[in-house]
């Protein structure tokens, strides 16, 4: 199947996008090594890094049989234990620097269990004892009414722990923007830590596949600008800032109401903060009354308590900054899907609702 996608020109989904990713530098001399629960068959059955003989169990790894010079590939399901394997993965970036080292959770949340190995290790590592490692972790991320322990990779520890780029905290919309991504991470002369905030929905959304040239073309962009040519900065009232899937589900609300006086722009990247790029996104929308930081997450959590300091530093003073999401809450997310159900919808509603129609209250989620 992923054969034909290639052939008949179609859009790439995010398990075909890992693997150009991962076969591209394999080809290029860069060794992999993927470890993690259930990782060879991907817990969202989209990567079948290894297949099976049906009659005799054999296993076969494609992207270990590229080409007779091609770099290592090693692939590894492991326990659920991960303080013992992000450890040794950690160990492992640090001794051999040329060698992606991935590993995943099984879902964002299990990283709770490694906790340790990120404070004492992955994020003051150079700080402590000026040793770069360029370990990737892949944390499953995002409200789709799957509970407490299956919704959030706690982004909000990550962003505290930033500091003095010490590492990189992504949330990657499209597998192009994952692939250029796996190839800066390889291609700079230094490494640092890299935490993606890894899709579940997404992974087989057909929004957010991606077509072949721009995988041939361009590079990661930290921040994804309005794509709809037709809406004019000039007459944009509100500005929506959004990371992650959430910005589908905005673009599918926005769309079907069929305003242009509202933009979607995207944060790739949260740390490093993309100062530069926002600058430009800021000048451009200068006609916009409302900056809006739109996230998934309680109030309390997510990236809302990170952006708000450095957003309110950027944004014009004829501008107000606000925010929509989750009213603060000691758990990631409800229980009950039908609640999930309404808080989600009701974060894309407040979202769509423009300065003039507004009550002149920050919008929060019940």
């Amino acid at each position: 199947r992923r054969s034909m996608v290639m052939d008949s020109g179609g859009r790439i989904d995010w398990g075909m996008g890992e693997a150009l990713a991962c076969g591209s530098l394999l080809l290029d001399g860069n060794g992999i090594r993927f470890s993690g629960q259930d990782v060879k068959r991907g817990t969202f059955s989209h990567r079948h890094a290894a297949v099976y003989d049906f009659k005799t169990g054999t296993e076969y790894i494609p992207l270990q049989n590229l080409s007779d010079d091609q770099a290592g590939f090693e692939i590894y399901n492991s326990l659920l234990s991960e303080t013992a394997i992000l450890g040794f993965d950690f160990g492992y970036s640090l001794a051999d620097p040329r060698t992606l080292v991935i590993w995943e959770a099984q879902f964002g949340d299990f990283v709770n269990g490694a906790q340790v190995v990120i404070d004492q290790f992955i994020a003051s590592c150079e700080t402590k004892w000026n040793r770069m490692s360029g370990l990737v972790l892949l944390l499953p991320h995002g409200y789709e009414g799957q509970g407490p322990e299956h919704s959030s990779a706690r982004l909000e520890r990550f962003l505290q722990l930033c500091s003095h780029n010490n590492i990189q905290v992504c949330n990657c919309t499209t597998p192009a923007q994952y692939f250029h991504l796996m190839h800066r991470q390889m291609r700079r002369n230094y490494r640092k830590p890299l935490i993606l905030m890894s899709p579940k929905s997404l992974l087989r959304h057909p929004k957010a596949a991606s077509p072949k040239n721009d995988f041939l073309e361009g590079a990661f962009q930290e921040v994804i600008d309005e794509t709809n040519t037709s809406i004019d900065p000039a007459g944009v009232d509100r500005l929506l800032l959004c990371s992650g899937k959430l910005y589908y589900e905005l673009l599918q609300a926005r769309d079907s109401q069929g305003t242009k006086r509202l933009a979607i722009v995207r944060l790739e990247q949260l740390y490093p903060y993309p100062v530069q790029p926002l600058i430009e996104i800021f000048q451009k929308y200068s006609s916009a009354r409302e900056v809006v930081w739109v996230q998934e997450e309680p109030r309390n959590q997510g990236a809302w308590i990170y952006m708000e300091h450095y957003l309110s530093s950027q944004i014009a003073s004829h501008q107000e900054l606000k925010y929509i999401g989750r009213r603060s809450s000691s758990s990631p997310a409800t229980g009950y899907h039908t609640v999930h159900e309404h808080q989600q919808k009701e974060i894309v509603e407040l979202s769509l609702r423009l300065p003039a129609q507004r009550e002149g209250r920050q919008a929060r989620i019940k």
